[in-house]
């Protein structure tokens, strides 16, 4: 709620390049209404592989990781969770699904929250669906293998007042429409994330929330680009940004521009992204070659088999090793050991 002080936010120098990102971010949403009505069949593709992406990775950057071939059983034909880890992700995927479809029907309030943290949390033993009772803080490994204390979050008792205060503020100035709402919903869920109101589960919950705003605020693209896989190809960034803008966030003296730049980053780097693979999908010659060197580029310099076939839903796995083959050939990659283990390394 400290970021969604009107006096506060009156206070924020906004660098003049705000008003070129926040203008390309608006021709991006234009365009995007026009892709959805002109490649229906396009959309779909990547609305199946952005799912899994997206589910998978803001599982991954809180640490909990899922067998890769457990992952499309889980995901696309409703497997039963076999331990802890595949509920918590396939809860997510639940979520997540559900806020795609009717993100008109979520309503900004500390109920709501509740009730994303209970059902994304439901097929677990883990508290769901309530505040935490006990104070937390957040805690950082360094390299020489000390934990030291990083941020100490609003008190277990102060919780549910500073969460009813946050959606009581927010929904205020969403309604008023004086502050833009890209910035507003960054500031909310930079916000929730100060206050950390659970036990577990809170980061996963914020880019819910993320992904829940940008739909209520007119940008679909997290529907087709997956914005936690970004954000997880970014996660240094993510917490250093994130470590210095909640200093001394409890005064309301911290300095939010450097999480609005963040944010607003991840936005554009997804547009981008979409709109350059609607264009080789829709490409008539070599549509899916060119989908599959795409897609190798977009991945880490070591990667798998599977990795690439979940980042090309709908091509056949005898097609994308023809490619593999191809650029083996052509000196572009190498392949690390045999069978179903093999990786692949970029040259």
């Amino acid at each position: 709620m400290k970021s969604l002080d009107r006096e506060f936010l009156e206070q924020q120098a906004i660098p003049l390049e705000f008003a070129g990102t926040m203008r390309l971010l608006g021709e991006y949403r234009g365009k995007q209404e026009l892709y959805t009505r002109q490649t229906p069949q396009v959309l779909n593709t990547l609305r199946q592989v952005a799912i899994i992406q997206s589910v998978e990775s803001s599982n991954r950057i809180e640490g909990v990781i899922v067998d890769e071939k457990r992952l499309k059983p889980l995901l696309e034909k409703g497997a039963t969770p076999a331990n802890r880890s595949e509920a918590e992700v396939l809860g997510y995927k639940d979520v997540l699904s559900r806020i795609h479809t009717a993100y008109e029907r979520f309503s900004i309030t500390p109920e709501t929250i509740l009730k994303i943290h209970r059902d994304m949390l439901s097929r677990t033993d883990l508290p769901a669906g309530e505040w935490k009772r006990r104070d937390n803080t957040i805690e950082e490994r360094l390299p020489d293998g000390r934990w030291i204390t990083r941020y100490v979050p609003v008190s277990a008792q102060e919780t549910p007042f500073y969460m009813s205060e946050l959606c009581t503020r927010f929904n205020r100035l969403w309604e008023e429409g004086r502050v833009d709402r890209l910035l507003l919903l960054h500031a909310f869920v930079l916000d929730f994330l100060c206050i950390h109101p659970f036990t577990d589960g809170n980061g996963r919950v914020s880019r819910l929330l993320t992904v829940l705003l940008l739909h209520q605020s007119g940008y679909d693209v997290s529907r087709y680009i997956s914005l936690e896989r970004l954000i997880e190809e970014s996660k240094e960034s993510y917490y250093e940004v994130l470590n210095r803008v909640s200093e001394n966030w409890k005064e309301g003296r911290h300095a939010i521009i450097p999480w609005w730049e963040y944010g607003l980053g991840i936005l554009i780097a997804a547009y981008r992204e979409f709109e350059n693979r609607v264009g080789i999908i829709r490409s008539s010659r070599g549509a899916k070659t060119a989908w599959i060197r795409e897609a190798i580029e977009q991945l880490p310099e070591e990667f798998s088999m599977g990795e690439l076939v979940r980042s090309c839903s709908g091509v056949s796995r005898p097609m994308i090793r023809v490619i593999l083959e191809a650029l083996r050939a052509e000196g572009k990659l190498e392949v690390l050991g045999t069978g179903r283990g093999a990786k692949w390394l970029k040259r």
